[in-house]
């Protein structure tokens, strides 16, 4: 993708609503012990291209290892749809589970960045 979208986004209950602007030109997937089991695809974005709509009450957060970023699931599915946490540059980013998004077209995982998240 090369055009910058927004998409609407959930949880599985829908109890955490948010939405996303990006061009989904950077989408990955990472090897880190969370990462793996959750299976996404990610997007990451900056503070001003994420926009929680509702259920901010509902979030729970889930913090490990270097504990950089602020794992945000709804606490009545359980879904994982964004963590939060400081880009490289100190600024607030949020990486967003592309699977929540509503719309968001099918991805071949074999055209994604892989990177090593493991080893940090």
């Amino acid at each position: 993708m090369t055009e910058r979208k927004t998409y609407p986004g959930r949880c599985h209950c829908g109890a955490v609503t948010f939405e996303v602007t990006s061009d989904f030109g950077a989408l990955g997937v990472c090897n880190c012990s969370i990462c793996s089991r959750l299976g996404w695809v990610m997007q990451t974005v900056s503070e001003s291209d994420f926009k929680l709509l509702g259920g901010g009450e509902c979030l729970s957060t889930y913090r490990f290892n270097t504990r950089m970023f602020a794992h945000q699931f709804c606490r009545i599915c359980g879904i994982e749809s964004f963590a939060r946490g400081e880009g490289s540059d100190g600024k607030i980013v949020y990486t967003i589970n592309t699977a929540c998004l509503t719309g968001f077209p099918d991805i071949e995982r074999t055209s994604v960045r892989h990177w090593d998240g493991r080893s940090w």
